[in-house]
C-alpha cells in the first residue's frame, strides 16, 4: 500500500509536468495559427480568445492520452535508473504488480478522454463552425461596399450594393453584372442576404429583381422578373464538408445517420479511450532500461510505437471514410493488435526478470560450457 500511494503521488506529479509542457506547446502553435488567420481575414480578430478555447478542447483528448503514457514511462525509467527495480524484482515481486496502480492513475485520464471524445470536443467544434460561419457570412456581405463597384475574385462579376442593412445580414439595391462565355448577363434587385446551404455552398438569395440575358440589340436578348434568384457565391466539396459536419455531430447524430463520415468520426471517438488505457500498459515494459547505458534508445522506441499506432489508427479511419471498410470490422483490430504487443512485452519482461529470457539462458549455458572446460583441464 505505501508503495502504490508512493508511485501514485509521483506519477500525478509528472503527469502534472508533462501536461502542462504539452498544453503550453500546443496553446502556442494554436496562437500562432488562428493569428494567421485573423491576419489574412479569414476569422475575426474579437473572436481569436474564443477560437483557441475551442481548439484547446478539441486537441485535450490526444494530450491527455500522451500525457499518461508520457508520465508513466518517465516514472518506470526512472525507476530502472535509481535501481529500484532491483530491490523490487529482488523481493519477489512482479513487473505486473505496476498494472494496478497504473490504471488507478489513468481512471481520470480515461474518464475524461471519453467525455471529451464523446461530449465536449463536438460542442466546441460546433462552436468554432458556427463563429467562422457567420463572419464568412458576414464578411461576403462587408466585401460590397455601399455605393462602389466591386469586382470578383474571379473577374466574371462586378457588384454594387446601394445600402447594407444596419444588421449585416442584408443588401439592398443590388446590380450584378455577370460576363461569362462572350455573353452579358445583369441582375438587379431591391434586396438580398447570404445564405449557407446543408452542402456548405454559399448563395447570394436576392428578390423581387429582373434578369438581362445579352444586349437589347442582339435577338436573342431576354428578360425577365423573379421573386427569389440565388447565385452561388462559394462551393465546398463533399469530402470537406462531410468531415466538417460529422465532427461537430453528437453521439446520437452519429448513430443516427451512419454514412462513411460518421462512422469514421465514431471509430475516432472509440479509438481514443482505447489508446489513453492500452499506451499507459504499454509504457510499463517499455520503461526498462540499463542504467549504465541510458535511456535515449527506450524512449525514441516508445515515440516511434505512439506515432504508429496513431498512424494505423488514422489509416483505418481513412478506410471507413471511403467505404472500404466496414465500422464494425475496423474499430477494434489495431487496438487488439496493440494489445497483444502489450502482453508480449510483459511477457518478454517477466522472462527477463524470472531468468527463463534466451538471452539469459544463453549466458547460464556458456558458463556451464566453461566449468566442463575448466574441469576437464
Amino acid at each position: 500500500m505505501i508503495f502504490q500511494r508512493a508511485l501514485r503521488r509521483e506519477l500525478f506529479s509528472a503527469a502534472g509536468a508533462v501536461f502542462t509542457t504539452l498544453f503550453t506547446i500546443t496553446i502556442t502553435f494554436m496562437l500562432i495559427k488562428i493569428l494567421g488567420q485573423a491576419a489574412g481575414g479569414k476569422v475575426a480578430s474579437a473572436d481569436v480568445i474564443t477560437l483557441i478555447g475551442f481548439s484547446s478542447l478539441t486537441y485535450l483528448p490526444i494530450l491527455l492520452i500522451l500525457t499518461g503514457f508520457i508520465s508513466v514511462l518517465l516514472v518506470v525509467t526512472r525507476s530502472y535508473q535509481d535501481s529500484e527495480m532491483v530491490v523490487w524484482f529482488a523481493s519477489g515481486l512482479s513487473l505486473t504488480r505496476w498494472v494496478k496502480p497504473v490504471l488507478t492513475f489513468g481512471l481520470p485520464l480515461i474518464f475524461f478522454t471519453t467525455l471529451l471524445s464523446f461530449v465536449a470536443t463536438p460542442w466546441a467544434n460546433r462552436q468554432s463552425a458556427e463563429l467562422r460561419e457567420r463572419y464568412d457570412k458576414r464578411e461576403d456581405i462587408a466585401k460590397v461596399s455601399p455605393g462602389k463597384f466591386q469586382e470578383s475574385a474571379s473577374s466574371e462579376r462586378i457588384f454594387f450594393v446601394e445600402e447594407v442593412a444596419g444588421d449585416l445580414s442584408k443588401v439592398r439595391n443590388i446590380f450584378i453584372n455577370t460576363f461569362k462565355n462572350g455573353r452579358s448577363s445583369v441582375i438587379v434587385a431591391k434586396e438580398g442576404m447570404v445564405e449557407i446551404d446543408k452542402n456548405g455552398d454559399k448563395f447570394l438569395v436576392m428578390s423581387k429583381g429582373r434578369r438581362y440575358d445579352g444586349l437589347p440589340t442582339e435577338p436573342d436578348f431576354q428578360m425577365m422578373q423573379f421573386e427569389k434568384y440565388g447565385i452561388l457565391v462559394a462551393a465546398q466539396t463533399k469530402a470537406t464538408v462531410g468531415n466538417k459536419s460529422a465532427k461537430s455531430l453528437s453521439l446520437p447524430a452519429l448513430l443516427a445517420d451512419p454514412n462513411n463520415f460518421n462512422q469514421g468520426e465514431l471509430l475516432w471517438r472509440i479509438s481514443l479511450p482505447l489508446m489513453c488505457i492500452v499506451l499507459m500498459l504499454l509504457a510499463v515494459p517499455l520503461g526498462f532500461v540499463n542504467p549504465r547505458v541510458g535511456r535515449s534508445a527506450n524512449l525514441i522506441v516508445a515515440l516511434l510505437l505512439v506515432a504508429v499506432y496513431l498512424n494505423m489508427v488514422n489509416i483505418v479511419q481513412a478506410g471507413v471514410v471511403q467505404g472500404r471498410l466496414a465500422l464494425n470490422m475496423a474499430w477494434w483490430p489495431v487496438h487488439l493488435i496493440a494489445l497483444i504487443l502489450v502482453v508480449l512485452m510483459f511477457s518478454w519482461r517477466l522472462k527477463v526478470n524470472s531468468g527463463l529470457h534466451p538471452l539469459v539462458l544463453w549466458s547460464h549455458l556458456k558458463a556451464c560450457m566453461r566449468s566442463k572446460e575448466k574441469s576437464s583441464t
